[in-house]
């Protein structure tokens, strides 16, 4: 790396901690009295991600084309299928399954997964009596090491309210209907625990074998937000 590119590197990194840090100099509670119309970085950290892309693309730095691809890959593909091998393991491995619903992160570090963003987990079973679905009601906490980066519904504001005001209303509109007679229990992530759901094993893959189940559980079975079904589908971006 020649020393302009680390210095432009230092400096990016630097102006987008800076963006990040708030300003206590005007800091009054939640009073709006000294709101500014001025700012010179925006307010959400998703814009101001952006905005540092678009930076480094412009110098040359960033492929936009390849950063897309990888971001594709480690939402899609890399990030749910470790989950989606958790998952696979305690529905063929009972032993498995209690220790994973008994300390999760020990038995999902068995199969080489954890690290930060998944390292306090708790794993939560869907049975024919109780569905569960996972939220962040206050940011957007999510187990990274499983399930890869969040989608953009789970870090949106209608989810992350309604999710809990109408949970039945939610996985409604996801193609998923509850019957009264199932509970449905939402759980609240937060930066101490992130939740995983067990989803429920579909009926006619007795005859699969561990990897031929894996490749059935879907990023959004393992949120909640969806049922694994006997034959592969897409999770919803």
């Amino acid at each position: 790396m020649t020393t302009k590119r680390r210095d432009f590197l230092t400096g990016a990194v630097s102006a987008a901690g800076a963006a990040m840090t708030p300003d206590l100099s005007h800091a009054h509670g939640h009073s709006h009295e000294h709101d500014h119309d001025h700012q010179v970085v925006p307010s959400d950290p998703t814009l101001r991600v952006k905005a540092l892309e678009s930076l480094l693309v412009e110098k040359g730095l960033v492929d936009r084309a390849a950063l897309d691809v990888l971001v594709d890959t480690y939402e899609h593909k890399i990030g749910p299928r470790n989950g989606a091998r958790v998952v696979a393991r305690a529905w063929t491995d009972p032993a498995y399954k209690q220790r994973l619903l008994t300390n999760a992160d020990a038995a999902i570090a068995e199969l080489g997964y954890g690290g930060q963003q998944g390292e306090h987990m708790l794993v939560v079973e869907n049975t024919p009596q109780v569905h569960n679905m996972v939220v962040c009601t206050l940011c957007s906490c999510y187990p990274w090491a499983v399930l890869g980066l969040p989608p953009v519904w789970y870090k949106s504001a209608p989810y992350r309210s309604r999710a809990v005001i109408d949970p039945r209303g939610v996985l409604r509109e996801f193609g998923l209907e509850m019957p009264e007679d199932v509970e449905v229990r939402v759980w609240d992530s937060t930066a101490e625990l992130r939740y995983l759901v067990l989803p429920e094993r579909p009926a006619g893959t007795e005859h699969l074998n561990e990897e031929q189940l894996a490749a059935l559980v879907t990023r959004d079975a393992m949120v909640g937000v969806a049922k694994v079904m006997p034959t592969t589908q897409g999770a919803s971006a």
